[in-house]
C-alpha cells in the first residue's frame, strides 16, 4: 500500500507553534491544490473513492478523523489525530474518511488540480483496476 505518515516539524516557543510545509521539501510533491473539509457529522463518510495518479497528503489541523486505506488486498486505519501529523497517500488507494471530531478540520494537499477523470468512486471497479 502506497501510504506514508509523516511527524512534520514543530517550531514553537512562547508566542506559539509553526509547522511549515514545503512542497519537495517535506511534501514529496508540487501542490496543485488544496482544500479543506469541517463540520462533518461523527456519522457522516466522506471519500469513498480512489485516484488514478493523484497524490495527496491529509493533515487533521483540527480534532481528529480517521482514514480507513485500501489497496484492494489489504485494509488499514490511521488515525488522524496530531496537527503535525501527515498521511500520504499514493495512487490506486481507496479511502474513506470516518468518525470526525466535532471540531475537526481536515485539510488535503494535492499533487494535480481536480480532475474528475482520475477518481475511482465504484468500489468493485477500483478492485477491478488494481487486481
Amino acid at each position: 500500500m502506497d501510504i506514508k505518515l509523516y511527524n512534520f516539524k514543530e517550531i514553537g516557543d512562547y508566542r506559539g507553534v509553526l509547522v511549515p510545509i514545503e512542497q519537495l521539501k517535506n511534501i514529496p510533491f508540487e501542490i496543485k491544490r488544496i482544500y479543506y473539509m469541517y463540520d462533518t457529522k461523527k456519522e457522516i463518510v466522506r471519500g469513498k473513492h480512489a485516484h488514478k495518479t493523484l497524490q495527496q497528503i491529509l493533515i487533521c489541523i483540527n480534532g481528529q478523523c480517521k482514514v480507513l486505506l485500501d489497496d484492494g488486498k489489504e485494509k488499514s486505519v490511521v488515525n488522524l489525530d496530531r496537527r503535525n501529523l501527515g498521511l500520504y497517500i499514493g495512487p490506486n488507494t481507496w479511502r474513506e474518511m470516518f468518525e470526525f471530531s466535532e471540531e475537526a478540520v481536515l485539510v488535503v494537499l494535492a499533487s494535480d488540480y481536480y480532475k474528475e477523470e482520475d477518481y475511482i468512486r465504484d468500489y468493485n471497479k477500483f478492485l477491478e483496476s488494481v487486481n
